[in-house]
């Protein structure tokens, strides 16, 4: 029976390739990666992050989250009809086609995708080689496929807040008064695979072959499932990543809280769509928020007169391998004080062959970081900067 198991397991991880999503994912990451490296390149003539960083980045997380919640997916013997599968995999289509990436969210994708289902299960519609639906059946896949929207939501908080606020690329924008400022942007997408159990009853696919076995005096398919999750934040009021992780541990709870409600699904389902409306509307009130809270804030990444904001490292670079931080203000450049770009820059040519300098970090506490420059060194510190003048492309020192 084990052996079995296994073997059906292996068969429903197979079927994850047939998946056009899971295609679809790798190009978008793609996408993610040139477009925002021609954006660097544009601003500060040189990029922070090469651009398979999107690619590395959307996989090894994701399969790690998602795994983890398939765990809990399966103790829960979780059944999603394969018609919610496929409905949310077109609205995920869709909106990456068109490049929206904060609609890439859970509660966009799979909350549209079960509406969705939900509608053709009334409507009594035929899809593609599905059977007629029998409202009976309700009780069972409204629950189920609210408890698969709050484990997504649980999942994109947990992204968010562990991945998001990592490597945020740095922009220039221009402020009411004209003067160039810096933003941070986080644009990602995650992979997230989870295993679900598909019926062979209602709403289940009779394609020869698909993987089965019984639990219990009930006949499912065991199918490893792609989902695709986006994440679009622009963060001008407060360091990123407390930004970001704000973000996500709100997100968290949201999803939390949307699991919790299949339980009121269970008894009385017509609550499956309230729990959709609402994580809607709470995920946008937590992006609304956030802004809002940047907005009663002075630029985090803006000009400062006791010294120089690093808005970005590049990596690899003698800044990188210093261990300077974005956010954190330059003060001394052996032992000279700077004040823009142009001192800053000056006083690295005091010594060519070893740098010294002092910054005021995140926290307010002063501290010294120091380290021989050689030959084979980045051409330049490595510092992405807010410009003395408004003029595009000379950012980086």
């Amino acid at each position: 029976m084990g052996q079995d198991v296994l073997f059906e397991i292996f068969k429903g991880v197979g079927k994850l390739f047939l998946n056009p999503v899971f295609y679809l994912s790798f190009f978008f990451a793609a996408y993610l990666g040139v477009a925002r490296v021609k954006r660097e390149r544009k601003q500060f003539t040189v990029r922070a992050e090469n651009a398979y960083f999107e690619l590395r980045q959307f996989l090894k997380t994701g399969v790690i989250i998602g795994l983890s919640l398939s765990l809990l997916s399966v103790l829960l013997v979780l059944v999603i009809p394969m018609e919610i599968i496929i409905y949310i995999g077109v609205f995920t289509c869709l909106l990456s086609l068109i490049g929206k990436t904060r609609f890439l969210s859970p509660v966009y994708t799979a909350g549209l995708g079960i509406l969705l289902s939900i509608f053709s299960l009334h409507a009594g519609w035929d899809f593609f080689l599905f059977s007629k639906s029998d409202l009976d059946s309700d009780i069972i896949i409204f629950p189920t496929a609210i408890i698969l929207l709050g484990l997504l939501i649980v999942a994109e908080g947990m992204l968010v807040r562990r991945n998001g606020a990592q490597k945020t690329s740095p922009r220039l924008t221009k402020s009411a008064r004209g003067q160039y400022i810096g933003v941070h942007l986080s644009e990602r997408i995650w992979l997230v695979p989870l295993f679900l159990f598909i019926p062979t009853g209602i709403l289940s696919s009779p394609i020869e072959g698909w993987p089965m076995f019984t639990v219990g005096d009930q006949t499912y398919s065991l199918l490893l499932v792609p989902f695709l999750l986006g994440f679009k934040q622009e963060v001008q009021g407060m360091h990123p990543i407390a930004a970001i992780r704000s973000v996500g541990k709100n997100t968290i709870m949201l999803g939390i809280v949307i699991t919790l409600s299949a339980i009121g699904v269970y008894f009385y389902p017509p609550v499956a769509y309230a729990s959709i409306v609402i994580a809607i509307i709470v995920r946008e009130w937590i992006t609304s928020r956030q802004k809002n809270i940047e907005k009663t804030k002075s630029f985090y990444f803006s000009r400062k007169n006791n010294g120089v904001m690093i808005l970005g490292i590049v990596p690899e670079s003698p800044a990188d391998k210093m261990g300077l931080k974005i956010g954190e203000l330059i003060t001394k450049v052996n032992n000279i004080p700077v004040h823009d770009e142009s001192e800053l820059y000056k006083a690295l040519q005091k010594n060519s062959a070893h740098c010294r300098i002092e910054v005021l970090d995140t926290r307010g506490e002063n501290r010294f970081v120091q380290r021989a420059l050689y030959e084979g060194d980045h051409h330049e510190l490595g510092l992405l900067l807010i410009q003395d003048h408004k003029q595009e492309g000379n950012a980086a020192v």
